[in-house]
C-alpha cells in the first residue's frame, strides 16, 4: 500500500523525545489544506501520536487509541496492543487507511493496520510518503551533529518537504520527557 498523505517522525534522544509531522493534507493531486494538526496530545498530555493516512480514518483511531490508553493507563504498549488487535480483527476497522506513531517517556512505537506493533531499537521512526526521506535525515543529522531530538526532527523533515511532494514544510513539533 503506497502512503502518499503526509510525514510523521520521531526522535529519541538525551532525555527526551520529539514527534513532527508537516501540515499538507492532500486529495490526489490537490492540496486541500496546508497547515493541519496531525500530532496529538493524548493521556492527559503523557502520550504524543501522530498519524499518517487517511485524514478521516486517523481521527477514528485516533478515539480508539485514546480509549484503549484510558483502558490501560500508564501502559502504552498494552494500549498500542489493544488497539491493532482490534484494528486487524474489526471488519469496518480493517479498511482503514493509516498508521500511528505513539510516543511517551519510555516508549516509542509504530502501530499499524495489519496487527504490527514495533519499537525502534534506535529511538528513530519515519512514517508516510515522506517518511523514509525524514528518517534518513534524522539519522545522519543523529550521527553528524549535536542538535537535540526537536531540532533533529524539525530539520529532518524540513529535508523531507523538499523531497517529497506530498510533504509541506508547515511542521508541527511536540516533545516529552523521557525517563531516566
Amino acid at each position: 500500500m503506497e502512503w502518499r498523505r503526509t510525514t510523521v517522525l520521531t526522535v529519541r534522544l538525551n532525555g527526551a523525545v520529539a514527534l513532527g509531522a508537516d501540515g499538507q493534507v492532500t486529495f490526489g493531486n490537490t492540496i486541500l489544506k496546508p497547515d493541519a494538526a496531525k500530532i496529538r496530545r493524548l493521556a492527559e498530555g503523557k502520550v504524543l501520536a501522530g498519524f499518517a493516512g487517511a485524514t478521516a480514518d486517523a481521527f477514528s483511531l485516533l478515539e480508539r487509541f485514546e480509549a484503549k490508553l484510558k483502558d490501560h493507563p500508564n501502559n502504552l504498549p498494552r494500549a498500542a496492543t489493544e488497539l491493532a488487535k482490534e484494528w486487524r480483527t474489526d471488519r469496518v476497522l480493517r479498511r482503514l487507511e493509516a498508521m500511528l506513531i505513539a510516543v511517551d517517556a519510555k516508549y516509542t512505537l509504530l502501530i499499524s493496520g495489519t496487527g504490527d506493533v514495533l519499537q525502534p531499537s534506535d529511538g528513530v521512526l519515519g512514517i508516510g510518503s515522506g517518511g523514509p526521506y525524514a528518517l534518513a535525515a534524522a539519522k545522519a543529522l543523529l550521527r553528524n551533529t549535536s542538535l537535540s531530538a526537536k531540532e533533529i526532527v524539525r530539520q529532518a523533515l524540513t529535508i523531507a518537504a523538499e523531497i517529497d511532494v506530498y510533504t509541506n514544510a508547515q511542521i508541527q513539533v511536540e516533545e516529552l520527557p523521557c525517563l531516566p
